[in-house]
């Protein structure tokens, strides 16, 4: 077998890339482009003797007990999904908001924030976005693109907020307290929500015919909702989940598990609860977990071979060349970031580069919780961003026809803004990450 090894680190590092850009431009999964390319240089750099030591890293990842949130709270969400009690909440905050100028938008977005808090993924949130809220503003005669651009970006919050999905593998990768992540995420979460609420606010003071008032023969609801119902269970989901984590009553693999039984229990009460519901969100829960394993398979034994081959120093000189010994470096890696996340799953570009980021990062004495609510907001653009961004897809999934894939990449310009402006804050103010030490 050719030996890989004669060629030297710096061009191993090249021909990997290059093989792996190859496989992926053929249409190949990330999973198995990247397990397919750390097979051939575990044997072509190491011979056969490597492979125990690259299945011994993937059962580290897959047996890792905090990965056990990852189906809990994907499963929270396609409960959601599948249950009234969103709707009941989008229909309670329209009632409450109806006589404000861009009410509608405001309320999609807070609507945004309480699923959010009660799921961590995004897809099922713009979807549900996407029938609830974004008709009813494109009925009201609002502008198409402060619609679309508001339900989209509202719909993609849930990788900020915790219970993020994107908060538990980054603390998974690189050992740090996902509770903690939870913590310092939450404020930079709040600040880019009320980024996105201003910019409404400001749009429709500056037109108000954006956003028209509803008139009365545009009130889809004869008589108010019901309250209590329609906001006890989220607020009771919220704080049985996010207040048992920050109050250190459980641990967050445990509060997940707390979380989808007070949805059941929610459902159960509603009578909405059955067999064909909890099959639904089961099969749901399966496909979104098994492509997490799946790509979180092939990526740690591509990290894990090119660990051995001493890649991991190799990559941190030249990083350190390039950015300096400093904020340099930290904006290099968010260029990086932002480069991969415009073409890669958000899960494939944690797993690859935050095994090799995050110590760099802890070298340069930055704080890698801080690092990781940084690297949360990057992944937050790459959501929204052409040509691949999967929020804008989701939405596009239920949409009229008329509403092309193009128009909804142009809604969210604004929004990708006012998150690189959020991003840039917090690169500038750490302490909004780090609040609470």
């Amino acid at each position: 077998m050719f030996d890989l090894a004669a060629i030297g680190i710096g061009y191993g590092s090249l021909l990997m890339l290059v093989l792996l850009v190859l496989l992926l431009l053929t249409g190949m999964q990330l999973a198995i482009a990247t397990g397919f390319v750390a097979l051939i240089f575990a044997l072509g750099w190491f011979g056969p003797d490597a492979l125990p030591i690259v299945s011994s890293r993937l059962y580290t990842f897959v047996g890792s007990y905090v990965f056990l949130a990852v189906p809990m709270f994907v499963l929270m969400a396609a409960l959601l999904d599948h249950s009234g009690i969103a709707r009941d909440l989008f229909d309670a905050m329209a009632r409450l908001g109806r006589k404000l100028r861009g009410g509608v938008a405001l309320q999609t977005l807070i609507v945004a924030i309480i699923l959010a808090s009660m799921s961590g993924v995004i897809g099922g949130e713009t979807v549900l976005l996407g029938i609830l809220a974004l008709p009813q503003m494109l009925r009201l005669g609002y502008d198409r693109r402060l619609a679309i651009g508001t339900t989209c970006a509202g719909g993609a919050l849930g990788t900020m907020l915790p219970p993020s999905i994107v908060l538990i593998i980054y603390g998974l990768t690189a050992n740090v307290s996902i509770g903690e992540l939870f913590k310092g995420a939450f404020l930079p979460a709040l600040i880019l929500a009320l980024l996105y609420m201003g910019y409404v606010l400001f749009r429709v003071w500056l037109n108000p015919a954006m956003a028209p008032l509803p008139s009365d023969s545009d009130e889809d609801q004869p008589k108010p909702p019901n309250f209590f119902k329609a906001l006890l269970f989220p607020i009771l989901s919220v704080i049985t989940v996010l207040g048992s984590i920050y109050g250190g009553v459980a641990s967050v693999t445990e509060a997940s598990a707390l979380g989808v039984l007070g949805i059941a229990i929610s459902t159960w009460i509603r009578n909405e609860l059955s067999y064909s519901m909890v099959r639904k969100a089961t099969i749901s829960t399966l496909r979104v977990c098994g492509m997490i394993i799946w790509i979180g398979i092939g990526a740690t034994a591509l990290v894990g071979v090119y660990n051995l081959m001493g890649g991991i120093g190799f990559v941190r000189d030249l990083v350190l060349s390039i950015g300096g010994d400093g904020l340099g470096t930290i904006l290099f890696m968010m260029l990086i970031l932002l480069v991969l996340g415009m073409f890669l799953d958000w899960v494939g570009v944690a797993l690859l580069t935050m095994p090799i980021f995050v110590p760099i990062v802890v070298h340069l004495g930055y704080d890698p919780i801080w690092f990781g609510v940084l690297f949360c907001l990057n992944m937050q653009v790459s959501f929204l961003s052409p040509p691949f961004g999967p929020a804008a897809f989701y939405l596009k999934t239920v949409t009229p026809r008329d509403i092309s894939l193009g128009e909804i990449f142009r809604s969210l310009v604004p929004f990708i803004g006012l998150q690189i402006v959020a991003l840039i804050l917090l690169i500038m103010f750490p302490q909004l990450a780090l609040w609470w030490q």
